[in-house]
């Protein structure tokens, strides 16, 4: 039996082959994501509105949500779980990372960059986290690639310092990933070409 999770406008829908079993309704916004949480118990949400939310995935009632405080300021673009479900990451069009405990949803860790984030991704063997993004898409073709900030960059996770970046497409990043073993890492941007590193 497989289970899905779809993301559609402001709900999601978790499907068991085939037919709905659960419509979780978001308040405002476009949900962007959507992770489960430990023991699958819980759904994990983010999107337009800047606000985490965690859902109880039998009744599909909200359990808790960030604040605006230590929360994200502008749309969410990206959330990912960490390899052993513990914590989660964010990204954010407020130039922004947070990463998260998964059960109690309190701020960890925040790493400032100075672009938009589309994508975030976690080491499972290291205590790194990569984020990718850029200037909008729109902008692109008007401003040299250098100015655009397209590298995706590595971050110290317990330290949240920056320690590395790697270049290679000349766009946004939108997605990113990490191999299971944790050694190679593949980035994608707006363009029909993905980069395995």
């Amino acid at each position: 039996m497989e289970t899905l999770v779809s993301l559609v406008s402001a709900t999601i829908s978790i499907a068991c082959t085939g037919e709905s079993v659960l419509l979780i309704k978001g308040p405002q916004g476009r949900i962007n994501r959507a992770i489960w949480g430990p023991l699958n118990r819980t759904i994990i949400s983010a999107g337009e509105d800047a606000v985490i939310r965690i859902w109880d995935s039998e009744t599909g009632k909200l359990i808790k949500e960030s604040d605006k405080e230590s929360g994200h300021k502008k749309t969410v673009t990206s959330l990912v779980k960490s390899a052993d479900g513990s914590h989660f990451l964010t990204g954010s069009l407020d130039k922004s990372a947070r990463l998260w405990d998964t059960r109690t949803l309190t701020l960890i860790k925040t790493y400032v960059t100075e672009r938009p984030v589309n994508a975030v991704a976690m080491s499972p063997l290291l205590d790194h986290v990569v984020l990718g993004g850029g200037q909008d898409a729109s902008a692109v073709t008007t401003t040299d690639h250098r100015a655009g900030k397209f590298e995706a960059k590595f971050y110290d996770k317990i330290l949240q310092e920056e320690i590395g970046g790697v270049k290679g497409h000349f766009g946004p990043i939108n997605a990113l990933a990490f191999n299971p073993d944790g050694k190679r890492y593949i980035q994608c941007p707006s363009t029909p070409s993905c980069i395995a590193s």
